[in-house]
């Protein structure tokens, strides 16, 4: 098929620092599965979804959810954003995000929804970099302020602030 997404020799060697190390039974090459994350994602389809020259669906799904699970993603996106961050300023801004009106009921279980004017919200926050370039994202509950989290958030960035 031409139209598989394949991360090339170049990508895969800036992400492979960011790989937790295999223990016991090897593992399915991580170029496929990361690909096939990448095109399952992508494309908004489900794992079983995928082309099988991306491997077993059952190994994109595991990875995927494992791998979240550790962070390694987030490391990813992170250490590959500060490669070219302007080190001297980080600015943050925040955008709010609807719940939806059934998902209010699951606040009590770890759910970033928080009660502001307009109902229940989450707040998708970008710190970046002086080029306005993303270099982290978190989210807090709609009614949490930016000043509450700032200072935690810039000094957990890759960046040296000023």
């Amino acid at each position: 098929m031409s139209d598989l997404y394949w991360l090339t020799d170049e990508q895969m060697s800036r992400l492979e620092p960011y790989f937790p190390k295999s223990h016991g039974k090897p593992r399915v090459d991580d170029r496929s599965v990361l690909s096939g994350i990448i095109f399952v994602n992508r494309n908004g389809l489900r794992c079983r979804d995928a082309p099988k020259d991306y491997g077993p669906p059952k190994a994109l799904y595991n990875r995927w959810k494992r791998w979240g699970a550790m962070g390694v993603f987030t490391r990813m996106m992170e250490g590959l954003a500060a490669i070219g961050a302007e080190p001297q300023i980080a600015m943050i801004d925040a955008t709010y995000l609807k719940a939806h009106r059934t998902a209010s009921s699951l606040r009590g279980h770890g759910r970033l929804i928080g009660r502001t004017k307009g109902g229940m919200n989450t707040k998708l926050h970008a710190v970046t970099d002086a080029s306005g370039r993303p270099v982290r994202f978190f989210m807090t509950a709609g009614q949490v302020a930016e000043i509450l989290c700032l200072t935690r958030q810039i000094r957990q960035t890759p960046l040296q602030t000023a």
